[in-house]
């Protein structure tokens, strides 16, 4: 929020420097985000009128004027500024005079004429951004003054970061009550109260939505003039906010937006159609904003209708249809309170922010709207004139939150912040805040305003106190006391080694978000059970990732498409699945690779990575297991994301773990990729959890290696064959060795050699060599009645 330093100053008494107030403000938790100096070193700039304006004898684009500045003499000013006009009242920087720019200003000729001063730009005065043209002041700006004196200066816009639990402070007035606890003074009344009732014209208002819009406040006001032009004061002081003034009945609305921190909003009275209704939207039903674009809504937004039409999409923005003009002369003022759960999320659907939505959405004050409506009154018939006719309210009492007063306890207050504040200070500083404090034997009970939906609990009280008393007089301890480490199960790998494994493999661990668009888990046909955010950040992260390798993808293309030619990424984290209940987490691993096999190097011949290279990365991380023999891989089952020739289902103990292989083909098109992108994903439980490690006697007897190579079909697997030769063999066979594959000439087709290494020992004596050969036998039997496979010689 920003505002001016000056108006807070209006406000409350504080006796305090600017960069005193903004060291106090951001250590009571209002962060001040920036400062700026608005109107420093303005003495020598003064009001002047244009009496005369001539075209330069030789430049097209500037203007030879004699200028009033109340001095009794005319000034020759030669000027480029397109709205430089006679009659109009503006800032003239006198000669001598140097402007916040470190410009100085010296009597010159420009193109021959001579020129004694310069009129002047907002921004030339530091005033504000806009360099369109030259300030103009109202006609009755009293010549020769001052203009730092004029308009309120020096001033700052400070700006300040609100944290969603204090929308009571995106006004000024609940700001005030903050700076006052701060500074041990109170807070000015602000208003003359109720505005004078002069007209009999009223409009029924219904309230048909329920929860969502609890209470409604309206109020015809009669014979406004609706191009008036807002006062000096009040045009500054929204501008100072960074707020374009517009018309004095949208800018009395901003101003009391920013004075009480609740928005409001003005319709034409003579386009409304009958009662206005607070409803819940239709679906389907469309709605023509002021900033001119087409909301398409549903039944999930509340509306502001007439007995016709929608006219406003409530706490967001008003329709176009239903505007204040120019040619407006009765007005319909509106002051409702919204439930924050109704606006949430509710702007960002339409791809808007508005000031209105930004603290519908964190929560207003719902005893604030008859306060805020009869400040606008007060503001309006002072300014464009008008009679005012008596304020309709409509009300849902039940649906209306009621402040209970919460205990603080002396006791606990002294104990979690490790200090004894004393009770007066204590009373005092609720008080300052704006809460009803009554003292009790043991401590107080405090009564929070319905501006403060932060205080529920005794925690919130002490955070209170803390901010304002001030933390950093709350000495800081050392804590005391033991800390118990937690032991590290020995029959789980620690995820750090995981991560220490594949980095050792050559992948870069990434970190993505676990949000994810609908649209890219629909792509991947993963969008079964997913959970949908309630309030997405936006349309591209509004659901949770049910894998991590569409995001884990996206970051590849982003790699690649900044020339990295070989990327290889990783990712420890979570899914997430809806249940009916708490969403399921599981936790996962996941690879993603593309590119060379290898990184550039003269030792071997570049070439792709391939579905192998991807196994034995997964091989690594099984061997850390410390039981590679409990887990197989199949063909069966595989996702639609994945490439039915070129893909595995991995299982431990029979249960599927995890996929690997290339992307689907089709897939990789939709996504930009190219054919040589390989994937992995496995549970990370499983992969974690390893074999106790046990010490075993070193063999006394030497082990003997026989070699065989059998035919068999092509469909058949390593991995079958591994586990047949294992299952025939048992524990003499300690090891089994692929070396050699080989399909061709003098093989059948649709058929393959496959050689291997079968390494043999017993624990209990020496094989012989018809020991050695019985076993192979045994093998190559198993081979050909569960395989198909038949001995080459």
């Amino acid at each position: 929020m920003k505002f001016s330093e000056n108006w807070l100053r209006e406000l409350v008494t504080i006796d305090a420097d600017r960069p005193a107030l903004v060291h106090a403000l951001t250590m009571s938790g209002l962060e001040v985000e920036e400062v700026t100096p608005l109107g420093d070193g303005l003495d020598g700039v003064v009001v002047a009128q244009i009496v005369e304006a001539a075209k330069h004898p030789e430049a097209d684009r500037l203007q030879v004027c004699r200028v009033d500045a109340g001095q009794g003499e005319l000034l020759q000013i030669v000027c480029g500024a397109p709205n430089a006009r006679v009659g109009i009242r503006v800032p003239l920087a006198m000669v001598g005079a140097t402007l916040p720019g470190g410009v100085a200003i010296k009597a010159a000729k420009l193109r021959g004429v001579e020129s004694f001063g310069m009129l002047c730009s907002a921004k030339e005065l530091g005033v504000d951004a806009d360099a369109s043209g030259l300030l103009e002041l109202p006609a009755d700006a009293p010549l020769g003054t001052p203009l730092a004196a004029y308009l309120g200066l020096p001033d700052a816009s400070i700006e300040l970061k609100i944290t969603p639990n204090r929308p009571d402070v995106l006004g000024l007035y609940g700001l005030a009550h903050d700076v006052a606890a701060l500074f041990g003074s109170q807070v000015k009344a602000i208003g003359g109260g109720d505005a004078p009732v002069t007209s009999t014209a009223t409009r029924a208002v219904r309230l048909e939505a329920g929860a969502d819009a609890p209470r409604y406040l309206g109020r015809v006001i009669e014979g406004v003039d609706a191009s008036a032009r807002s006062p000096l004061w009040l045009a500054e002081k929204l501008r100072r906010a960074g707020i374009r003034p517009i018309s004095a009945i949208v800018d009395v609305t901003q101003y009391v937006m920013l004075e009480l921190g609740h928005p409001l909003h003005a319709f034409d009275n003579g386009k409304l159609s009958g009662a206005v209704v607070a409803r819940h939207a239709r679906d389907g039903e469309t709605l023509k904003l002021l900033d001119g674009s087409e909301a398409k809504l549903d039944p999930s937004f509340v509306v502001i209708a007439d007995e016709a039409n929608a006219l406003a999409v409530a706490g967001v923005m008003g329709g176009m249809d239903s505007r204040v003009t120019d040619d407006t002369r009765d007005i319909f003022l509106e002051a409702a309170h919204f439930t924050p759960s109704a606006i949430m999320g509710r702007a960002r659907k339409l791809g808007l922010h508005t000031d209105a939505s930004h603290r519908f959405e964190r929560g207003v004050d719902p005893a604030l709207p008859k306060r805020a409506i009869e400040r606008a009154t007060e503001l309006l018939l002072g300014i464009a004139g008008g009679k005012a006719g008596p304020v309709t309210v409509a009300e849902l009492p039940e649906y209306l939150r009621a402040h209970e007063p919460v205990l603080l306890r002396h006791a606990r207050l002294r104990r979690v912040l490790g200090i004894d504040v004393a009770a007066g200070e204590v009373t005092r500083i609720f008080t300052a805040l704006g809460m009803g404090v009554e003292e009790i034997p043991d401590g107080w009970r405090i009564t929070p305003p319905s501006s403060r939906f932060d205080i529920e609990r005794e925690e919130d009280l002490i955070e209170e106190v803390a901010r304002i008393h001030g933390y950093e007089r709350i000495p800081t301890h050392v804590p005391a006391g033991e800390i118990a480490l937690r032991a590290e199960p020995e029959a789980r790998l620690d995820e750090m080694a995981l991560r220490d494994q594949l980095a050792a493999r050559g992948y870069f661990e990434a970190v993505t978000l676990s949000f994810v668009s609908a649209d890219l888990l629909r792509t991947w046909h993963l969008d079964h059970a997913w959970v949908p955010l309630a309030n997405p950040l936006s349309a591209d992260l509004a659901v949770m990732r049910t894998s991590l390798l569409p995001c884990l993808i996206e970051a590849l293309r982003h790699n690649r498409a900044r020339q990295q030619d070989r990327v290889r990424l990783f990712e420890i984290a979570r899914s997430f699945h809806a249940t009916g209940g708490a969403p399921d987490e599981i936790g996962r691993v996941a690879v993603v690779a593309s590119g060379t096999a290898r990184a550039e190097q003269w030792g071997e011949v570049s070439r792709p990575v391939d579905f192998f290279d991807l196994k034995g990365d997964l091989d690594a991380l099984i061997a850390h297991t410390g039981e590679p023999a409990r887990w197989t891989i199949d063909t069966q089952d595989l996702p639609s994301w994945l490439h039915p020739g070129r893909g595995a289902r991995v299982l431990r103990d029979g249960v599927p773990s995890g996929f690997l292989g290339a992307l689907h083909p089709a897939l990789a098109k939709s996504l930009d990729l190219g054919p040589d992108v390989y994937v992995m994903e496995l549970a990370l439980e499983p992969i974690l959890a390893r074999r106790l490690p046990s010490a075993g006697k070193v063999p006394r007897f030497p082990a003997v290696r026989r070699d065989i190579a059998v035919e068999l079909p092509e469909a058949v697997t390593w991995a079958s064959v591994e586990a047949t030769v294992r299952e025939a063999l048992g524990d003499i066979l300690v090891g089994i060795r692929l070396f050699d594959r080989y399909a061709g000439k003098g093989i059948d087709e649709g058929r393959k050699s496959l050689a291997m290494g079968l390494i043999l020992q017993d624990a209990s004596r020496t094989l012989t060599d018809d020991d050695a050969d019985a076993r192979v036998a045994d093998a190559v039997g198993a081979l050909e009645k569960t395989c198909k496979a038949r001995l080459r010689g």
